[in-house]
């Protein structure tokens, strides 16, 4: 392993000028939800030319929406096509996929940029641009990870199955479709944003949506009505209470630095029709954190039965209980044990590279490994170059080091993980 070392790192060297290259091309393309196909067409173009046999196809609504893992509301995916890379082995090791997102939040108040969010600038060893950290560069780091080997002449004995799919800002049916049409492996690395840490465990979401009831009235006459913000204030009480009471009950030493391991936001509210009128009804609506081992309908109850329990101890909400509503996208929780093969080769693979120990945590957000996991049946770790501290902001950014750095990683792991032909 030692020799390969050396050579990966030699190569990695002089992959900067293709990594700006490819990640500048991906971040030039908008690849926002519906708007995929351009990015895609890129990462066809480079899994050709690196020989492997590609697959690109654009996923059947149809078909998906009778899933019990399909969670997204869009059904159409016309212009949003999945591209997977396979890489063949020459036989008797463990397989590998390597799987990351093309789809990018939108850009926000334009405003707020120093240049264009689409880019692709670099500056002082960074690649500016949407999507850049979340997560064309992680994907970039797993293809350069495929090239060096490949040019290389590695033979590896596992297959490489790389993934570049869509809507997993949306709840994950790129991931989906790709695991119905066939593509499994014996483990699975998703290059997300995590700074360079390990994430085992990653925690799933749902959105909800909670209709509270007020009584109209005069402003001047107010105390006649009953106000749904007053009541929506009890609601939140009573969500921040069972946020707490969930997350009490986690005592995962890959929690400790998370001061709210599965937090549960209220991130919209709505209510009110009149500044003189007492509000008849307030919609809330937010993101319930689901925990690495825990199903998604235990969580949906557990928010039902305190919004119960709240409606029982108020005499209006007994008579007019809150509505709850499961909307939109949800994102199915992983949970791999720290001590399972693949963390541990990534794990001692990232200390031959960094020449440290690396840190290891549980997600503080969902990704597609739980969609993994579950759909495809595969082990997955969640590691990558991204910073954190920028997805989804303005000025997205990520160091092109970090990409050939996690590169040198992951090319190392597939060796380990897939084992090496001599012959």
């Amino acid at each position: 392993m030692t020799d390969w070392k050396e050579k990966i790192i030699s190569w990695m060297e002089r992959a900067e000028p293709v990594a700006t290259k490819w990640l500048s091309q991906l971040v030039q393309c908008d690849s926002t939800t519906g708007r995929e196909k351009d990015a895609q067409r890129i990462t066809r173009d480079i899994l050709v030319e690196m020989g492997a046999k590609v697959d690109m196809w654009e996923p059947e609504g149809d078909t998906l929406i009778n899933h019990p893992l399909f969670n997204t509301t869009r059904t159409d995916f016309t212009d949003s096509p999945n591209v997977v890379g396979v890489f063949k082995g020459t036989g008797g090791g463990r397989s590998m996929i390597l799987n990351g997102h093309i789809d990018v939040v939108p850009e926000g108040d334009r405003e707020q940029w120093e240049s264009d969010p689409w880019s692709g600038t670099v500056k002082k060893g960074k690649l500016y641009g949407r999507g850049s950290t979340d997560m064309k560069g992680g994907n970039v780091a797993a293809l350069l990870a495929v090239k060096c080997l490949t040019d290389l002449r590695v033979r590896l004995k596992g297959d490489v199955i790389f993934e570049s799919v869509i809507e997993e800002e949306s709840g994950g049916a790129g991931s989906l479709a790709a695991a119905l049409r066939g593509y499994r492996a014996d483990a699975a690395i998703i290059p997300e944003p995590t700074d360079m840490k390990i994430f085992p465990k990653t925690q799933g979401s749902m959105w909800f949506r909670l209709y509270v009831p007020g009584l109209s009235a005069h402003g001047g006459t107010r105390y006649e009505g009953v106000s749904a913000i007053d009541k929506a204030f009890l609601v939140v009480q009573a969500i921040r209470k069972l946020e707490e009471e969930r997350n009490a009950e986690i005592q995962d030493p890959l929690y400790a630095q998370t001061p709210i391991p599965v937090p549960i936001n209220i991130g919209k509210i709505k209510g009110g029709s009149w500044p003189s009128a007492v509000a008849d009804e307030v919609v809330l609506e937010g993101r319930m954190g689901v925990k690495p081992e825990e199903d998604l309908v235990a969580a949906r109850e557990s928010l039902e039965r305190a919004i119960r329990k709240l409606c029982q101890q108020d005499e209006w909400l007994e008579k007019h209980p809150v509505k709850v509503e499961w909307f939109g996208a949800r994102w199915v929780p992983s949970n791999l044990s720290s001590e399972h093969p693949l963390i541990r080769s990534l794990s001692e693979q990232y200390q031959t590279v960094m020449d440290q120990e690396p840190e290891i945590e549980a997600s503080p957000w969902a990704t597609d490994a739980g969609m993994l996991q579950t759909a495809a049946k595969t082990p997955t770790v969640v590691f990558g170059p991204g910073v954190t501290a920028v997805a989804h902001y303005p000025n997205e950014y990520i160091p092109l080091q970090r990409i050939l750095d996690c590169a040198k990683v992951i090319a190392l792991t597939l060796i380990h993980w897939c084992g090496i032909d001599d012959c």
